[in-house]
C-alpha cells in the first residue's frame, strides 16, 4: 500500500518537479525515503535549509517551473524562512514541505514545536497543513496551483506521522496550469495612454523585470516618442541590450543620466516595474503599466494607471502614437549620459597594473569580457551588486539574478547551485562577497558534494563594504564592517575544490579565464580594494555632508565597463542637423 509520502512524490512528478533540495532526517523521513525509491527526482542534500530555499528559487528563475525545497520540523524549517522571502518577492514558483512534530503532539509545547502556518504566511501566497491522508492529493496540488499561477511560494505543512500511513485513495492524473493567459489592457486605457504620449513633449520610459519580451515594443515606441529609456536593476537584462535610446539606471545603485530623464521628463511612463525608491521618481506626471494592478500606484502617485501586460499593450498603443520630430530632449540625456560615464572611465582604466589591492571595477570588467555570451551570474547583495549592475553587459541571452527584492546576504552562491540544476550546460558564475559567501560558507561543501560546476568568483575586501558605506554616508565612521583576510581559496582547497587566489591586477584575466575553463567547480579569491566605493547618481546635502565628515574625500560614482561604448555609439547616431 502506497503512503501518504509516496503520493507526494507522485505528484510533485507530475508536476514536472526533478529534485528536492534540503536536509534529510526526523520528521522528513518517509518523504526522503519516498524520493529514495523514486524514479526521475532526487533528493540535493544541502548544508543549511536557507541555502536549500535559495537554490530551489533560482532553478525557478532559470527554467520557469516549479521548484521544491524542505525543512524537517522546529530549526528544520525554520531555517527555510530567508531564501522563501527572497522566492517569494522574486516571484519564483517554489513549493517549501516544512515537516511537522507528530500530529497527537501538536500545541502541546513539544520538542521542536513550531506553527508553520503562523511563520510562513507572509512570505507565500498559501500555507496550509496537511493532517490527515484525506487532504491528499487535493491540497498538494492546490499549493502548486498558487505557486505556478500566482508566481512565488506556497508552503505545506506535513507531520511525519501523517506521511507514513497509507493513502486514502489514488493519486489520479491532473493537468497543472503552466502557461499562464496574457492580461490585455481596457480599450478605454489604451487610448487614454495613447493620448497621454501624443500630448507630452518630453516622454521619458522606465523599465523594469515585467519588459521580458518586449524588447522589440519597447524600443519601437521609444523611436515614435524619441524618448531616453532607463531601467531599474531587474529590468537591465531584458532592456539595455541593443538599446539606442539607453540612458542607464536609476536607483541606489544607478548610473548614468537615468535620473536626471526621469525628473526632466513631462511624463514618465513605468513599464513592468515595481522600483521602490520613491525618492527617485518624479511624484507627478506618471504613468504605470502592469500585469499586476496591486502595483499600480504603490510608489507614486499616477495619471494614468494601465492594467495590462507590457508588450500586449504597447503592441495595442503603437499604432495610435503619433510620431515626434522634435529630438532636443532624448539627444540632451544621451549627451548627459556619455559624459557621465567618461567622467568616470579612470575609475579602474588608470594604473591598473599597479592598484594593489585591485580595483573591484576592473575584476568585474574582465569578467564581463570572458564571460559566456549566455552566462548565468547569480550576485551577492552589497558592493557586489554595484559591479555587476554597472559592468555585465546584457544582450538578451544572458541572465542575472540575485536577491533583488529581499536584499538577502548569501544568497549567491546558493542561487548559483539552483541555477546551475536548472541550466546543466550553461556557465554559471556566482559573484561573491566574501561577507557573504563567510555566511554560508558551508554550501561550499553542497558544491563538492554534488560536483556542482559552478564557479565562485569571490570579491574579497575584507568588508562588509556596502554597510561600511551606509554608516560613511550618514556620517558614522566605520565600525566592526572590516575584518581580518580570509584566504577563501585555501578553504575550497581543503574542501575538495579546486581553487586560487589572485592579488595582482596582471593577474587577474588570467585567474578569471583559468577558473571559468575548469570543467568542474572552481573559486577564485580575488582580493580587491575595501575602499572602492560607490554611491547613488543622486543623494542629499545631508548625506553629502555626512561623507564628508567620515571619508573626507570623494568617491566617485557613476558605472562604465561596454556601456560607455554604446553611449557613444548612441551619440555617433544622433542626427546632424
Amino acid at each position: 500500500m502506497a503512503t501518504v509520502a509516496d503520493q507526494f512524490i507522485e505528484v510533485l512528478r507530475q508536476a514536472g518537479v526533478r529534485r528536492i533540495y534540503g536536509v534529510v532526517g526526523d520528521s522528513l523521513n518517509p518523504i526522503v525515503d519516498a524520493v529514495r525509491r523514486t524514479d526521475g527526482i532526487d533528493w540535493v542534500h544541502v548544508r543549511n535549509e536557507e541555502a536549500g530555499a535559495f537554490a530551489a528559487a533560482a532553478e525557478a528563475q532559470t527554467t520557469g517551473r516549479l521548484a521544491v525545497c524542505a525543512g524537517s520540523c522546529g530549526p528544520g524549517n525554520t531555517h527555510l524562512v530567508q531564501g522563501l522571502y527572497d522566492a517569494h518577492r522574486s516571484g519564483a514558483p517554489v513549493l517549501a514541505l516544512a515537516s511537522q512534530i507528530p500530529s497527537a503532539q501538536i500545541g502541546s509545547g513539544y520538542f521542536q514545536e513550531t506553527h508553520p502556518e503562523r511563520l510562513f504566511a507572509e512570505c507565500s501566497h498559501y500555507c496550509e497543513p496537511i493532517v490527515t491522508p484525506e487532504q491528499m492529493p487535493r491540497i498538494l496540488r492546490t499549493a502548486i496551483q498558487h505557486a505556478i499561477g500566482l508566481g512565488g511560494v506556497a508552503v505545506l505543512t506535513l507531520p511525519g506521522d501523517t506521511a507514513g500511513k497509507d493513502v486514502a485513495g489514488p493519486a489520479g492524473e491532473h493537468d497543472f496550469l503552466v502557461h499562464k493567459g496574457i492580461v490585455q489592457p481596457p480599450s478605454d486605457q489604451v487610448e487614454k495612454l495613447a493620448g497621454a504620449l501624443n500630448r507630452a513633449r518630453k516622454v521619458m520610459l522606465f523599465c523594469g523585470g515585467g519588459v521580458k519580451g518586449a524588447h522589440a515594443e519597447v524600443m519601437q515606441l521609444a523611436h515614435k516618442v524619441l524618448s531616453p529609456v532607463g531601467h531599474a536593476l531587474r529590468g537591465k537584462e531584458w532592456i539595455q541590450y541593443d538599446n539606442p535610446f539607453d540612458v542607464g539606471m536609476s536607483g541606489l545603485l544607478g548610473y548614468g543620466a537615468c535620473y536626471e530623464a526621469t525628473q526632466e521628463a513631462d511624463l514618465v511612463v513605468l513599464l513592468g516595474t515595481d522600483f521602490p525608491y520613491d525618492q527617485f521618481l518624479p511624484g507627478k506626471n506618471t504613468v504605470q503599466v502592469d500585469s499586476d494592478p496591486s502595483r499600480l500606484g504603490r510608489r507614486t502617485p499616477l495619471d494614468l494607471a494601465v492594467h495590462g501586460d507590457v508588450k500586449e499593450t504597447l503592441r495595442l498603443v503603437l499604432d495610435k502614437v503619433e510620431q515626434k520630430h522634435d529630438r532636443s530632449y532624448l539627444d540632451e540625456m544621451l549627451h548627459r549620459h556619455t559624459r557621465a560615464l567618461e567622467n568616470v572611465v579612470s575609475a579602474y582604466t588608470r594604473d591598473i597594473e599597479k592598484h594593489i589591492p585591485i580595483h573591484p571595477e576592473y575584476v568585474a570588467s574582465v569578467l564581463d569580457d570572458v564571460a559566456d555570451d549566455d552566462a548565468i551570474f547569480t550576485v551577492d547583495t552589497g558592493m557586489c551588486n554595484v559591479w555587476v549592475a554597472r559592468y555585465i553587459t546584457p544582450n538578451g541571452r544572458r541572465r542575472v539574478m540575485g536577491s533583488f527584492v529581499h536584499g538577502s546576504m548569501a544568497n549567491a552562491l546558493p542561487h548559483a547551485i539552483g541555477a546551475q540544476y536548472g541550466a546543466p550546460g550553461r556557465q554559471v558564475i556566482s559573484v561573491s562577497g566574501d561577507g557573504g559567501l563567510g555566511m554560508l560558507l558551508g554550501e561550499l561543501l553542497t558544491v563538492r558534494l554534488h560536483r556542482v560546476p559552478v564557479k565562485i568568483i569571490v570579491f574579497d575586501n575584507a568588508s562588509l563594504g556596502m554597510v561600511r558605506l551606509e554608516m560613511m554616508v550618514d556620517g558614522f565612521p566605520a565600525y566592526e564592517t572590516d575584518h581580518e583576510a580570509v584566504d577563501y581559496a585555501a578553504v575550497a582547497r581543503a574542501m575538495g575544490i579546486e581553487s586560487s587566489r589572485v592579488e595582482r591586477p596582471a593577474e587577474v584575466a588570467d585567474g578569471l579565464k583559468r577558473a571559468l575553463a575548469a570543467p568542474g567547480p572552481y573559486l577564485l579569491d580575488v582580493a580587491t580594494d575595501p575602499n572602492a566605493l560607490s554611491i547613488p547618481p543622486r543623494i542629499t546635502s545631508e548625506q553629502v555632508k555626512g561623507f564628508a565628515l567620515s571619508a573626507g574625500k570623494t568617491v566617485l560614482t557613476g558605472g562604465v565597463g561596454k556601456m560607455l561604448d554604446l553611449a557613444r555609439s548612441n551619440l555617433r547616431n544622433i542626427p546632424r542637423p
